[in-house]
């Protein structure tokens, strides 16, 4: 609370009752809120573009092209075949870069936007993440098949080109005192006028809107297949371990910082939580539907904070263990415990 403006929190709250017809009811609190002031997403952008990809599926399939989220696919200057649902099981279980990199060349910037436009959720994404080719405006080729060994091609997916992208003129577009570039040192704040742009309030929206779709219009709703859907939604709230990573390496709250970001400890069975979360260049930030289904407690949660003490980005040195992740857990703890005293 001393050092608000160093750290740049941003929190969303929203409290779920029910009325005796089972009907949604949201009383949302914020706190230092803002959409015109620049956090950067990291990692969090892999939500909305797991979720468009699958919308983008379930279009091709109305036009009559005959793939699925199962269908294997290989890209242009990829040597191995995947598929749609282990690139999504990867972002959420692991946050994996390569498996959002995929999808990002499946849509293209331009495709994600203009989605994200027409369901009125303020956003720019411009690039790829951790890639030599992150701004790229062209997009890799994609083939799809059947199966590997088949010759024949289910769908082939030529490269899109994109339109370039005009800065972001936002508020704290220009952050700290120096980067590293090419091991040295710029004395100068960052730019991340060209980076992804993703405000806390449109990461929040699209939980509410993929947890509770009955109670939104089809304009501002993720138009997905209901086989698609349980899937995403499973994936959300799957543990490293449960899609098959090394739980030594891959604990339980690896990427669940609300409530147990801070511990190695397992998280209980009863206690679900879908999330999404992002960090990079000392943002750190989670959104997240967490229910406890032993004590009928639900609630969403969004929030982002900045550790970098030095003010210098790009030399490892962010306070994640220290500051940030203990942040949230306790922000994720504190809400769960005035949930579990609230009168519904």
């Amino acid at each position: 609370m001393q050092n608000i403006e160093k750290h740049e929190v941003q929190i969303l709250y929203s409290q779920i009752d029910r009325d005796e017809h089972g009907k949604v009811i949201f009383t949302d609190y914020e706190f230092n809120v803002s959409d015109s002031i620049y956090f950067y997403p990291a990692s969090s952008v892999k939500f909305p573009v797991a979720l468009i990809a699958l919308e983008k599926l379930k279009e091709l399939n109305e036009r009559g092209i005959n793939i699925d989220r199962t269908t294997n696919f290989i890209l242009q200057r990829d040597t191995l075949y995947t598929n749609i649902e282990k690139e999504i099981s990867k972002i959420f279980a692991v946050s994996d870069n390569q498996a959002y990199n995929r999808l990002f060349e499946f849509l293209g910037q331009d495709y994600i936007n203009q989605k994200l436009q027409s369901k009125n959720l303020k956003a720019r994404i411009a690039h790829r993440l951790s890639a030599f080719h992150a701004n790229n405006l062209k997009t890799q080729s994609i083939l799809f098949k059947k199966s590997v060994e088949d010759n024949t091609i289910a769908y082939q997916q030529e490269s899109i080109e994109n339109n370039p992208h005009l800065k972001l003129s936002l508020q704290k577009i220009l952050k700290g005192k120096g980067y590293i570039y090419n091991d040295t040192l710029i004395e100068k704040p960052k730019d991340f006028s060209e980076k992804n742009y993703l405000p806390l309030r449109s990461l929040h929206e699209m939980m509410k809107r993929i947890q509770f779709p009955n109670i939104y219009s089809k304009e501002k709703s993720f138009d997905i297949s209901e086989s698609d859907y349980e899937f995403v939604i499973n994936a959300m709230k799957t543990l490293p371990s449960g899609a098959g990573y090394d739980k030594k390496e891959y604990y339980d709250g690896y990427v669940k910082f609300f409530m147990f970001g801070d511990t190695k400890e397992d998280i209980p069975e009863h206690i679900e939580i879908y999330n999404k979360v992002g960090y990079a260049y000392g943002y750190l930030t989670d959104c997240a539907y967490i229910k406890d289904t032993k004590s009928d407690i639900e609630f969403v949660l969004s929030a982002t904070i900045h550790v970098n003490e030095n003010g210098i980005f790009n030399d490892d040195h962010y306070e994640y263990d220290e500051i940030g992740i203990p942040f949230l857990a306790e922000l994720g703890r504190e809400i769960y415990t005035l949930e579990k005293l609230r009168n519904k």
